[in-house]
């Protein structure tokens, strides 16, 4: 099998969650290193950013477990239906998942909001916006939302039994490489 390509959105978030993560360690190994060899020049809000820069990758990476059912799912009874009701119970389960979303959009919106519009920032020296590390849950939310009208897009229109049942390993959840995961052939 050829190498699966991503799209531009999975190489995007992959890059800015790989991005955050790397800011959040060089941070991090700053702030060790200044505390042991040169407490004078040791900062203060290391640990406060470390928490925005993680919160933010795991918001935006949730979309990434959407797309490839890494999200909670009931794959224990699904195994047991046959085909045509696997799909339409992914489907519930789509609709219930975007609810979530829409929930985490409405409501991560308006406590960003209502930081931005109290000026809230953080107790540290840093004085960090808090509307800026508030946005990390609709901007989820939005991403996780948008994948799940896709999935439920694709077992409402476009279901194909062979290729969309628990069980079977779709191309998407496939290596970069390809390979055999079935262990057949």
């Amino acid at each position: 099998m050829p190498p699966r390509k991503d799209s531009w959105w999975d190489r995007v978030e992959r890059i800015l969650v790989g991005l955050l993560g790397l800011i959040a360690m060089v941070v991090g190994v700053v702030q060790v290193v200044g505390r042991y060899f040169f407490p004078a020049y040791a900062i203060s809000w290391a640990e406060e950013v470390i928490v925005y820069l993680v919160v933010w990758g795991v918001m935006i990476i949730a979309s990434q477990l959407a797309r490839t059912d890494g999200h909670v799912r009931p794959d224990l009874v699904l195994r047991h239906l046959a085909p045509g009701r696997q799909r339409w119970v992914e489907a519930f389960n789509c609709i219930v998942a975007l609810g979530f979303c829409i929930g985490m959009v409405w409501y991560g919106a308006n406590i960003a909001y209502s930081s931005w519009l109290l000026d809230e920032h953080s107790a540290s020296d840093f004085g960090f916006p808090m509307w800026i590390y508030y946005t990390a849950l609709p901007t989820g939310g939005l991403l996780m939302g948008a994948r799940y009208v896709i999935r439920l897009w694709r077992y409402v229109f476009h279901f194909d039994a062979e290729t969309m049942t628990v069980g079977h390993v779709p191309e998407h959840e496939m290596p970069l490489g390809g390979g055999n995961l079935g262990g057949g052939e």
